[in-house]
């Protein structure tokens, strides 16, 4: 390994910090500053992501994982594939395979920059926006779709929102589109509940505002996967309070305040409206997908049987890189449409084929346990910070859908703070390096 060069290391930190806002304001621009530019601005993010990891890689520091490895090397053969035997459209493929080639190993080039202070930082500037983005989803739920606020990519007069319930549409906040907003207040639930549990480490005014924000954004979202991913980070939090006792009264205090919080709300007409939307909208939703578990099933296993069965009547290499994300459908055919599949794993076998497309399912599942394992390990030491990282890490990096740019940038950055924050920590395992 190359020796750091130090003077490189805060210039790579404000890269990081960089890559943070635009993921966060990429929509913001898209849709209301710059919209003449929507469609670079698509890809803001890739040049500061390249620019990084070849920062990282030519100073020797990007790890020597198998992970990192396999993938690199299956985007590298898809590529060829999808020339070979796919849709044999260059462009597409390169868009297809930089998820794989620059931001899959932009994960272990985070691990190595950020340690767990800068990790802890980006918590307490998530929970900063938290409350300003809920009020601006509220004005967005309220408004109708031709209001400034809820104008579309490239100033689109017909609206962002994405249809919801009871005439109300899914808010989008400062992204491109809905599913930007749910896994933002996801991200800022889960350091709204360590910070909780540490409140010492943040302002207790910035904490009660961001834990009010995401009470908000629950019902404002009209999201059944931010509820779910909301109860699962609730979940691991009681979990690492049971193998830690000193956590125990804090969780208590907790939901004492968060059901105080909700006593509040409940009483203002304008979360009442949104309440009786989110559960008119879950009823029907849950309903029509066969209830809890059918949503369960199809949203987090990924339809892993269901396209395991399609990939018989595929190509053995599949239709090839990238022709199942919206550019790709976009060059191809001149119209935004799924081509492959709208779920994730079908989506990567539909591309790929079985062989190379398991290959990535799998790679992403190993890491996950990998991270899990030594996550678990912090949290039997009193560390809850990876613990709690994950309980958001391991609904996006096995599933999440990598072909869209938003969903694609969170995962990236879940898995990197994943990394860092098992940096520095806990004096048992303080030289275990997993990145």
């Amino acid at each position: 390994m190359g020796t750091r060069n130090e003077s490189l290391l805060p210039l790579l930190k404000k890269g990081i910090w960089a890559y943070f806002f635009l993921l966060i304001f990429e929509g913001a621009l898209r849709k209301w500053f710059l919209p003449g530019l929507a469609t670079p601005l698509l890809v803001i993010r890739d040049p500061l992501a390249l620019w990084i990891l070849f920062t990282v890689w030519q100073q020797g520091h990007l790890p020597n994982s198998i992970y990192l490895t396999l993938m690199m090397a299956v985007g590298i053969i898809g590529i060829f594939t999808a020339l070979l035997f796919g849709h044999g459209s260059l462009p597409v493929a390169i868009f297809g395979a930089r998820i794989l080639l620059i931001h899959f190993p932009l994960m272990f080039a985070i691990g190595r920059i950020f340690d767990r202070d800068d990790v802890l930082q980006m918590g307490r500037i998530l929970l900063l926006l938290a409350f300003p983005i809920a009020l601006l989803i509220a004005l967005q739920f309220y408004s109708p779709q031709s209001a400034w606020v809820n104008r579309g990519i490239g100033g689109d007069t017909e609206g962002s929102g994405f249809t919801g319930a009871m005439g109300f549409f899914r808010p989008s906040g400062t992204f491109s589109f809905t599913n930007g907003n749910s896994l933002f207040f996801q991200f800022v639930a889960v350091f709204v509940i360590y910070f909780w549990l540490n409140p010492d480490r943040i302002n207790r005014v910035v904490l009660i505002l961001s834990s009010i924000a995401v009470i908000m954004a629950i019902p404002l979202s009209i999201s059944r996967s931010l509820f779910f991913s909301i109860g699962v980070s609730v979940l691991f939090a009681v979990t690492g309070a049971l193998f830690s006792g000193k956590y125990a009264g804090k969780i208590i205090l907790a939901g004492i305040i968060l059901v105080f919080g909700l006593l509040i709300l409940s009483q203002l007409s304008f979360f009442q409206t949104a309440t009786e939307a989110f559960t008119n909208r879950f009823d029907t939703a849950n309903t029509s997908e066969g209830g809890l578990q059918g949503v369960l099933a199809d949203r987090y296993l990924g339809g892993l049987v269901g396209a395991l069965k399609s990939s018989a009547e595929q190509p053995f290499f599949g239709y090839g890189i990238g022709m199942g994300t919206n550019v790709g459908s976009k060059l191809l055919t001149g119209k935004i449409t799924f081509l492959i599949a709208e779920g994730e794993w079908g989506r990567v076998i539909g591309e790929m084929g079985a062989i190379l497309g398991l290959s990535i399912i799998f790679i992403r599942l190993g890491l996950c346990l990998k991270l899990a394992v030594h996550g678990y390990r912090r949290m039997v030491y009193g560390d809850l910070l990876p613990w709690m990282l994950l309980s958001f890490g391991l609904l996006i990096i096995p599933q999440g859908q990598w072909a869209q740019p938003t969903n694609l940038g969170f995962s990236t950055l879940i898995g990197g703070l994943l990394f860092s924050s098992m940096r520095h920590a806990v004096p048992v395992v303080e030289h275990e390096n997993i990145a």
